[in-house]
């Protein structure tokens, strides 16, 4: 099975991400997107992260109906911070019956060369790229790689912290959310 792995804090998972994932999902050859959340990413302060335990819940509520799109924890029993090299080592060993995939937006792969071993992850992977309106080039020995394909995917501008802004300022936000996804921060008081 062709497996590509989004991956993301999800802090919270948003519409945003539901249509990039499922419109991969639907329109590549790939047979299931997994949302990998990630308990770390290297580039992001940690203070500002709800806990792995809930952004993962909210996942689980988000994807329940679709049955391409699948959550995953995988990454929440490797050591921390954790790089997508290892991830990916790690589900080889563990699942070598898939092929595995990455998923980004051109704005990460703007700054893919800035990964700890790039060249091995597009050695052994296919990317997936979505659009992103963002500043820069993709550098010359990225885009026209074999194994980078891209993807027309929707351009969909919503952002996990443009939508917490929105809960500290008691603006509407319920439309960017997934319904169990904002009852459940509703509920909890996430973020405010």
């Amino acid at each position: 099975m062709k497996i590509g792995l989004y991956f993301g804090t999800f802090n919270p998972i948003h519409v945003g991400h539901m249509i990039i994932a499922n419109h991969i999902a639907e329109f590549s050859d790939l047979d299931e997107v997994w949302f990998v959340v990630t308990p770390h990413n290297p580039f992001k302060k940690k203070k500002t992260l709800l806990s792995d335990h809930h952004r993962y819940q909210m996942v689980i509520m988000a994807t329940e109906d679709y049955k391409k799109l699948k959550p995953s924890n995988i990454e929440f029993n490797l050591p921390q911070p954790n790089y997508t090299i290892n991830t990916l080592t790690y589900l080889y060993e563990k699942h070598p019956e898939h092929e595995f995939s990455l998923i980004m937006g051109e704005d990460n792969l703007k700054s893919f060369h800035k990964w700890k071993n790039p060249e091995a992850i597009l050695q052994n992977h296919q990317i997936y790229v979505y659009p992103r309106v963002s500043q820069g080039k993709v550098e010359s020995n990225f885009d026209k790689h074999k194994n980078i394909h891209f993807i027309d995917a929707p351009i969909v501008e919503i952002s996990s912290t443009f939508i917490r802004k929105c809960i500290k300022q008691k603006n509407e936000f319920r439309p960017l959310l997934p319904y169990s996804v904002w009852k459940y921060l509703d509920e909890m008081n996430f973020y405010k």
